[in-house]
């Protein structure tokens, strides 16, 4: 019987198909350990999600926080443009209105003693 392997040899071969074994489920040991479990996924999902949630709060608190300044900026600039008409209207009743009188008077009065 020629093809018939020898006792040695089948415990050759046997020995490999053990060993190759050993070393796939230590390649599959390593591949589990690698993967994450979908409950750590969730929670790194939410953790991800609330670190956003915030992060979208404080962007917007920051846009709030500008247009505010913007607006704050926009009134004080048109209380100053008031003022300035305000003080140029007083200017003129408090100066130039008495100064016009005044030469309005004058030039009736010399009218009136030339006629």
């Amino acid at each position: 019987m020629p093809n018939d392997p020898t006792l040695g040899e089948v415990m050759r071969r046997l020995e490999d198909v053990r060993q190759d074994l050993k070393e796939d489920f230590r390649e599959l040991g390593v591949r589990l350990d690698s993967k994450v479990s979908m409950e750590r996924y969730q929670l790194e999902q939410v953790a991800r999600d609330a670190a956003a949630a915030l992060l979208v709060e404080r962007v917007k608190t920051i846009e709030d926080a500008r247009e505010q300044e913007e607006k704050d900026r926009r009134e004080e600039a048109q209380r100053v443009a008031d003022r300035r008409a305000h003080d140029r209207r007083l200017i003129f009743t408090a100066i130039i209105a008495p100064v016009l009188m005044l030469l309005l008077t004058v030039y009736l009065s010399t009218r009136g003693a030339a006629a």
